[in-house]
């Protein structure tokens, strides 16, 4: 009986829909980890692109029903189309959700990527400020010198904040999705310690060659009052040889 034939196909193909419903939008994930994230994107995709290929299936069963309500008699008609009805309606919402749920975690799945580059790109910034602070640790030399570190330092310090509001607005949407939580929640507060940390260092190291500065501008300015000083001496006391004049004939302090 061609009724019956196609009853059955309806039927087998609501099962397929309810099955796929089950296993991808109605049973809940959790991503605790990438690989469970990644797993289920991976997934996704090919639920949605088997979900597709169905579409041959369904139009071959839309045909087959087509062409048995032409030629059947009328009372066949209502309770088919009606079956078919709901069939195609309940495939293209299928196909519609798994193509939404697919999209939303490809979305995650680059802001969860998209966090990790942030997250590199600031830690490689604060590996830089650790090199600098341990090269300014003793720094060798007059003004200048310190002068020259200090500077190299102050430049690396003056840093965007870009980046790091960047890492906080991602890490809150995927966090308050309850997506990769508890990992993201420990890589921040790493992250922020280590932030903070070399933020109040580089602060201290700035403080302490601002004085090393002084200290070395006050040095200088005395060993060069020094040595204007010892050039007089000098000049007085060659004057004083060339005209053969006694040490006991000049000033305390030429003796």
């Amino acid at each position: 009986d061609k009724t019956v034939s196609l009853r059955k196909d309806l039927s087998e193909m609501h099962e397929w829909i309810t099955q796929a419903e089950e296993e991808y939008l109605e049973r809940d994930f959790e991503y605790k980890t990438p690989d469970e994230l990644q797993k289920a994107v991976e997934e996704l995709k090919r639920a949605k692109e088997e979900a597709l290929q169905k579409e041959v299936k369904v139009k071959l069963i839309t045909d087959s029903v087509n062409n048995f309500i032409a030629k059947a008699p009328p009372a066949a008609h209502e309770a088919l189309k009606k079956e078919l009805d709901v069939l195609i309606t309940s495939y293209q919402q299928l196909c519609s959700r798994l193509n939404g749920k697919w999209k939303t975690l490809e979305e995650v799945w680059a802001c969860w990527r998209e966090l990790l580059s942030y997250l590199d790109a600031e830690n490689k910034w604060l590996n830089e400020i650790e090199l600098k602070l341990k090269a300014t640790e003793n720094v060798q030399g007059g003004a200048e010198e310190i002068s020259e570190s200090l500077d190299s330092l102050e430049r690396l310090m003056r840093h965007p904040e870009d980046n790091r509001n960047q890492i906080r607005e991602l890490a809150q949407t995927l966090t308050d999705g309850g997506i990769l939580d508890e990992l993201i929640n420990e890589k921040l507060e790493k992250f922020n310690t280590r932030w903070e940390e070399l933020q109040q260092e580089a602060v201290r190291r700035q403080k302490s060659l601002e004085q090393s500065i002084q200290s070395a501008q006050k040095t200088d300015k005395t060993l060069r009052l020094i040595q204007e000083s010892l050039a007089v001496i000098d000049k007085q006391l060659t004057a004083y040889t060339a005209d053969r004049v006694d040490a006991a004939q000049v000033p305390q302090e030429a003796q």
